[in-house]
């Protein structure tokens, strides 16, 4: 075994391998948080609000405490008592005028007032969940009622109910990018301006395996057993800001993670509870959310609205652009605040276009409805949406070909690096080539022949694209780590973390092809706080970029080390040893070992020096690489029932740059993926509140979600072209499918729209009932 060799061919960069996960995750032998169960262990449950906004007159828990087999009851006033600390928003950024983000206080248990429904009011625990379920029905709850906001345009106005006293009108920021005077000179010198509003419907997130949590408290330590999105960050937040304690007073644990989307990384209220209950009854406790209350209780996506303009001179070119954006942030900041509607509108807004100027203003409001946190592309799709929707009006009403408009606009090859508005530096693409030829590869050309013929069966056909660009994650600490195991296996450290993304695998093929390794031997270790030193976590499209770079560093360390464990084993000098395709091997010799027998050597040895501790076992960190830019071409054709209203999409075509694509079987996938959730938001989801705060849309019976064969078959391609600012040439795909698909699906349904009805703007989702409406009335 200690001479196997890496198959180089099979496992290389860019070679389609099927995901190590797989076949423990689809014959049920995955562990996901639910999953666990320890000896002596509790059960949770988590009493929530059923009102949006009201102050807590009576919350006696006095019959559910006494009730057999309970075990404790926690309020917030227990947290208090124990220092448990708020839930912290650690967002730095500030309004306009210099004031830091308003964050107002949010315990993790109601402490007085609730603001949205399903706050947790109280965390029970007993010897079984039905009797904690039991208990909750004896708790007695009585309130003043408020009256309630749930839209943000509603909750800035004079008048409205004010959540926080420190908020006035509910604006938590007011925020801006860009001279404000300089691109007001621009559209008014402009030769024409294009406008737009856009909303973007508020969404719940819905991963397949809802969150849970098991807390434990052993030999003086915090241990948080629960589904992340990176553990090094929610050890640091858990404990510096909630159980406050020192870090190694903290340990994470994550295990399969079943979706996430962003939803995920954020410290949410249970957890808190959890552990101090864990401490006080020397016991495990195990809460696990179900699906009625992760509606209420999860953070939710997007909810915003823009006011967004584009001038232009007189030969079509862009002179600037301005963008009003008005979101909510719900009855509390998420960790991330709102970041989603600041930050990441310069950032992607531009995209792939020469956009000389542009000013951006974000109002955040506080409304009595569920937290907005990130959702998959956090603000990255809504500015790609944005532009790729004006411009299509632009088009019609310059009486330009869509095509022709971008192509006139698109910065070319030539001029990369390229210094944009957003104070980036695109690096490399070819953006009108991908649109060229992401056009060609959607048969462009044949979707008159194909209009025809839905017409000749009663239905309305459409087509629509978009160019987009969106920048990846910022960059972050980030660390790298394989350690070679007695076993004969090899474990890679990352501080990123898989919920659904296949890292193992993919990770695997970076380090198998630099070391030469066997790919079955290599494990991946990342849900362990105690192993991870660093690292942002997954999210933002830059695991490869960041992860997948350090774990490239680590192993380039690996080779020196290993080269000095050589020369000690072979008795040459370590500067007469040169590594290729997995072997070390004396200059001018064919005397050599296997990386593999060289750790296996060096694990037999009864003493080394001191210099060559640890072998060739390395862990470090660094600052990941910059931000990195995919871009593609998404175009859609749709049909439409005029009778019904009902939208199929029946042809979606991508042509992406995602720079070097390690593994291309799980590309297309993340693409599908994205798109899936793309037309989710696009056709069928929507959160609905009434005037007393209450959601309507509180159940898969109400919330309507993509399903398989609302989805089309996508016809997939690629044009790399590797990014230069990492070692991998890596640009990130992650989000991507989702920021190309909306505006490409509703550039189609306007298609047919304005045809049918002259109707210029459709907000979405274009449900039925008004894609009905909307042609019949």
């Amino acid at each position: 075994m200690s001479a196997e060799l890496h198959d180089f061919e099979r496992y290389a960069i860019g070679q389609s391998v099927s995901r190590t996960e797989d076949p423990r995750l689809l014959t049920g032998t995955g562990t996901y948080t639910a999953d666990l169960h320890f000896d002596g262990m509790a059960y949770g449950y988590v009493l929530r609000s059923p009102y949006a906004h009201a102050h807590i007159e009576l919350l006696d828990v006095s019959a559910a405490r006494g009730l057999s087999g309970v075990l404790d009851v926690l309020l917030w006033a227990d947290m208090a008592a124990s220092d448990v600390g708020l839930l912290p928003c650690n967002n730095p950024i500030k309004s306009r005028d210099g004031t830091p983000l308003i964050k107002p206080r949010r315990p993790s248990l109601a402490d007085g007032t609730v603001r949205y429904v399903g706050e947790p009011l109280a965390l029970i625990v007993a010897e079984s969940l039905a009797i904690a379920r039991e208990a909750a029905e004896l708790i007695e709850l009585e309130v003043d009622e408020l009256p309630a906001v749930t839209d943000f345009m509603e909750a800035m106005a004079d008048g409205a109910p004010q959540l926080h006293d420190e908020a006035p009108n509910n604006v938590a920021l007011d925020w801006e990018f860009g001279d404000a005077d300089t691109v007001d000179t621009a559209m008014r010198g402009a030769a024409h301006v294009s406008r737009l509003v856009l909303g973007s419907n508020r969404l719940v997130i819905n991963p397949m395996e809802p969150r849970a949590a098991i807390g434990e408290y052993v030999d003086g330590r915090y241990i948080l057993h629960v589904g992340s999105q990176g553990v090094f960050g929610m050890r640091n937040v858990m404990a510096r800001n909630v159980m406050n304690v020192p870090d190694e007073q903290m340990h994470v644990r994550t295990y399969d993670v079943g979706g996430s989307f962003g939803m995920k990384s954020a410290v949410y209220p249970e957890y808190g509870p959890l552990l101090l209950a864990a401490r006080r009854l020397g016991r495990p406790v195990k809460w696990v959310d179900d699906r009625s209350d992760s509606f209420v209780s999860d953070q939710h996506g997007r909810d915003s609205e823009a006011h967004v303009e584009i001038g232009f001179d007189a030969d079509g070119r862009i002179v600037a652009g301005r963008v009003y954006c008005y979101c909510a942030n719900g009855g509390y900041l998420s960790p991330g605040g709102p970041s989603m509607h600041t930050g990441n509108i310069p950032r992607n807004f531009p995209g792939p276009y020469r956009l000389p100027l542009l000013y951006a203003r974000t109002r955040a409001m506080f409304t009595n409805t569920t937290p907005i946190g990130a959702y998959r592309g956090a603000g990255r799709p809504e500015g790609v949406y944005y532009m790729e929707r004006v411009l299509t009006q632009a088009a019609h009403e310059l009486g330009i070909d869509a095509v022709e408009l971008r192509l006139l606009n698109l910065i070319e090859p030539e001029a990369l690096p390229y210094a944009a508005v957003s104070k980036l530096t695109y690096d490399s693409g070819d953006f009108p080539g991908i649109l060229r030829d992401g056009l060609v590869h959607a048969d462009w050309d044949g979707f008159e022949a194909r209009r025809a013929q839905s017409e000749s069966q009663g239905k309305l056909r459409g087509r629509g694209f978009a160019c987009y660009m969106e920048a990846t994650g910022a960059p972050a600490r980030e660390m790298g780590g394989i350690r070679f195991e007695g076993d004969g296996t090899v474990t890679m450290i990352s501080g990123s973390l898989n919920y659904g993304q296949g890292h193992a695998g993919t990770f695997a093929q970076i380090v198998s092809s630099h070391l030469g390794v066997p790919f079955e031997r290599l494990r991946l270790i990342q849900g362990d706080s105690d192993e991870v030193i660093a690292g942002a976590g997954s999210g933002g499209s830059r695991t490869v970029i960041s992860a997948g770079a350090l774990l490239l560093k680590a192993a380039d360390e690996v080779i020196d080390r290993g080269k000095q464990v050589t020369g000690f084993l072979l008795e040459a000098d370590a500067g007469d040893i040169e590594f290729e395709r997995g072997r070390f091997r004396i200059v001018g010799t064919d005397r050599g070992m296997t990386i593999m027998q060289v750790a296996e050597a060096f694990q037999t040895l009864d003493a080394v020096p001191a210099e060559l501790v640890g072998g060739m076992d390395v862990r470090l960190t660094d600052d990941a690489p910059p931000s990195a830019f995919p871009n593609g071409c998404h175009v859609a054709e749709v049909e439409i029932d005029p009778e019904t209203g009902e939208v199929a999409v029946d042809r979606y075509a991508v042509m992406d740059d995602f720079g070097t694509l390690i593994n291309p079987m799980l590309v297309e996938g993340q693409v599908q993926g994205g798109v899936a959730q793309g037309l989710g938001q696009a056709l069928l989801e929507r959160t609905v509140y009434d005037e007393d705060g209450q959601l309507l849309t509180g159940s898969f019976m109400d919330y309507t979600m993509p399903r398989a064969t609302d989805m089309p078959d996508i016809a997939f391609a690629s044009r790399p072209i590797p990014a230069t600012t990492n070692p991998l040439g890596a640009k990130g795909c992650g989000e991507a499918g989702t920021t190309g698909s909306l505006p490409a699906i509703m550039n189609a349904i306007v298609d047919v729209l304005k045809k049918e009805r002259g109707i210029e703007h459709f907000d979405m989702p274009a449900t039925p009932e008004r894609i009905w409406r909307a042609l019949h009335t």
